[in-house]
């Protein structure tokens, strides 16, 4: 029989042993996460939202969002545009990010397939003929704060 213990902190160690789980300090549980930091560069305009995929492997880059680590889309209030994601885990992320102009949710495309809203990628690696890979846009989360800056693309005038 486990006898209660005297003090919180060592009830919970007890208590951690007992569920094969790891208790640590709110000092320590704190530097075990970061924020986010993403200006968004080359909006044409500030109607609609941006959208943002954050996903920490190749699974699912860059358009299967259900595969992300996080979603999120943000109207857009004004320029520079920049957006603060917090509590992520420190570790290697990629990012691919949608001017939603129109507000649907959705990648835009015309009939030749060639997105019609603008797009960009963590790192801005060069567009080609697809989307880049997960190691062309990774990059690593860590301490306290990381800050990047994101390029969109437009492929068609508008």
């Amino acid at each position: 029989m486990v006898k209660l213990l005297q003090g919180g902190a060592a009830w919970l160690t007890v208590l951690g042993s007992l569920v094969g789980a790891t208790v640590i300090g709110a000092s320590q549980a704190q530097a075990e996460t970061t924020r986010l930091k993403v200006e968004i560069d080359g909006l044409r305009s500030q109607q609609g939202q941006v959208c943002f995929s954050i996903f920490a492997n190749s699974q699912g880059f860059p358009t299967k969002t259900a595969q992300a680590v996080r979603n999120q889309c943000v109207k857009i209030t004004n320029r520079p545009f920049q957006v603060e994601f917090q509590n992520l885990k420190p570790g290697s992320y990629a990012i691919a990010v949608l001017h939603d102009a129109d507000g649907n949710s959705q990648a835009n495309r015309n009939a030749l397939g060639i997105p019609t809203e603008g797009f960009g990628f963590s790192k801005n690696p060069a567009i080609r003929l697809g989307a880049p890979s997960f190691s062309e846009t990774a990059f690593q989360v860590s301490g306290t704060t990381t800050k990047i800056q994101i390029r969109l693309n437009y492929l068609l005038g508008g």
